[in-house]
């Protein structure tokens, strides 16, 4: 079944994460999208764990993705690249500002190509301001967003997730973007440029904490895994060594919380009828849901929060996710065959649509696998190919 992006073109020459994954999302959902390398390849193919010398990470950022090579520094890979431009609804792509530019493929001249074309800029500043030409990679956002200021215990410093959180928040923001830019053009015929600056979509899902500065002279500070809106809410051991999760963000949850850890007493507390009240008691409820679940193992925790419709979660790892029957209902982890690899799993595409559902296709395919695919039907025969591996614009 075809997605409901099909025949929807998207040129991706964007590296690594942020721009890439806005690829992904789109590919999941039919869009035909033309991954453009470097002949030496996307470093996402080498970064993070591999197996035989194949990069995992590129097997689930690639998924859905045509790979084709092509050097667009080299005037020869620039004149084909304004050839695929004349066919193509989208281009993503995270050079630093002005490169595109120097190449003469700039808005106004890809424009000029294609006044439907959608370019879409991924950069950590952005295409303007006082940063504009420093690199910039998700973990700066991460620092400068807040994120990190918020985030750890009280007593320690600043804490950076272990993962590209704000490449992540960014690849889903420009895949929106693109997805708005689409339906302006159903009404003018004209695409646009995108800025899209890896500093500011995180900002968002931080919640008040800039409008609290504004109003309030409020700065956010470092919890731990508490919250300064309610209270239980922590991660707590149980008897036999496993973690459990528990959030009360509504009063309710935090009451049935309190009579099933056998503390009802606490309920007719003033404080308690307010998040930010319970907040301000986290350290005596916590004794209390912790010294609880501690005595108890994680699966007879989680038992006796499901009869009390109270919210936990256990802590998984990967192992977990797999094995869980929930996520396998759900068809949240994807069964892939794959060339290189044979069946691998991962995760799947991030929602289900009822009539126009997206699918994996395929993993990300070997480095340049569809060159002489995706050039061909630009133009480019077998001898000139020959001719532009030799002067090393393609591989």
């Amino acid at each position: 079944m075809a997605g409901p992006l099909s025949g929807v073109t998207v040129l991706e020459v964007a590296t690594l994460f942020a721009g890439p994954l806005a690829g992904t999302l789109l590919a999941d959902f039919g869009a035909d999208v033309v991954k453009i390398e470097h002949p030496t390849g996307d470093p996402v193919r080498t970064h993070g764990p591999q197996r035989d010398g194949v990069g995992l990470w590129w097997k689930m950022l690639g998924r859905n993705k045509k790979s084709a090579t092509l050097y667009l520094g080299a005037p020869a890979g620039q004149e084909i690249f304004r050839r695929m431009v004349a066919e193509a609804d989208v281009v993503v792509e995270n050079f630093r500002p002005g490169t595109l530019e120097r190449w003469g493929l700039g808005y106004p001249e890809l424009r000029a190509i294609n006044p439907g074309l959608i370019l879409t800029r991924v950069t950590g500043f952005g295409q303007i301001g006082p940063y504009a030409h420093r690199p910039g990679f998700g973990t700066l956002a991460e620092a400068m967003s807040g994120f990190a200021a918020m985030t750890g215990e009280p007593d320690g410093p600043p804490t950076l997730p272990p993962f590209g959180l704000a490449d992540g928040i960014t690849g889903l923001a420009t895949a929106f973007a693109i997805m708005a830019a689409l339906r302006a053009r159903e009404h003018t015929g004209l695409g646009q440029q995108i800025d899209m600056a890896i500093i500011e979509p995180i900002l968002t899902l931080l919640g008040p904490q800039l409008i609290a500065y504004d109003q309030l002279g409020q700065l956010a500070t470092r919890t731990g895994n508490r919250s300064t809106n309610n209270a239980p809410r922590n991660t707590y051991r149980t008897a036999d060594g496993g973690w459990v999760a528990v959030s009360t963000s509504a009063q309710s949850v935090a009451e049935r919380v309190m009579r099933l850890v056998g503390t009802p007493e606490f309920i007719d507390e003033p404080w308690f009828a307010t998040g930010t009240g319970r907040a301000a008691h986290a350290e005596e409820l916590d004794t209390a849901v912790g010294t609880w679940i501690a005595r108890h193992d994680t699966a007879a925790v989680l038992a006796a929060f499901d009869v009390a419709e109270a919210a936990v979660a256990p802590v998984y790892n990967a192992a977990d996710i797999l094995a869980d029957p929930h996520f396998r209902a759900l068809g949240t982890i994807a069964e892939v065959p794959d060339d290189e690899l044979g069946l691998i799993r991962m995760q799947n595409i991030l929602f289900r649509l009822s009539e126009t559902p997206g699918a994996i296709r395929w993993a990300g395919p070997p480095l340049g696998a569809h060159t002489a695919e995706v050039l061909g039907a630009h133009g480019v025969d077998a001898a000139q190919l020959d001719r532009l591996r030799t002067a090393g614009v393609v591989r």
